[in-house]
């Protein structure tokens, strides 16, 4: 049985095709791998963040995208936030969101 991916909202899946066509083409390539395999890939595709919050580490060569997702019972991923690096670590405030957003979905 495949994974299922669904978006926390429209506004997050508008954002992430709204990326650079590469980094675009790179992050569904990575979420064409988890729908077959699950969403432990490992580095450099994903990687967990803790407290069941995991993110899709999608690269180009000018961008580095990240999306944060979780997984519920049947094998369902949701796409809770998403972003584009301008900086080496990743700001607290984007992984807080996605955080805010699993236990809304969670309860």
């Amino acid at each position: 049985m495949r994974w299922n991916i669904t978006y926390y909202n429209h506004k997050v899946e508008k954002e992430i095709l709204a990326w650079p066509d590469k980094l675009l083409a790179n992050y569904l390539r990575i979420i064409e791998m988890v729908e077959k395999e699950g969403p432990d890939l490992g580095l450099p595709f994903t990687r967990a963040m803790g407290a069941g919050l995991f993110e899709i580490r999608a690269k180009s060569y000018l961008n580095i995208g990240r999306a944060f997702f979780c997984t519920l019972i049947n094998k369902e991923i949701i796409i809770l936030h998403s972003f584009i690096k301008k900086t080496e670590k990743t700001p607290q405030k984007e992984i807080d969101l996605a955080r805010k957003r699993m236990k809304e979905i969670k309860l």
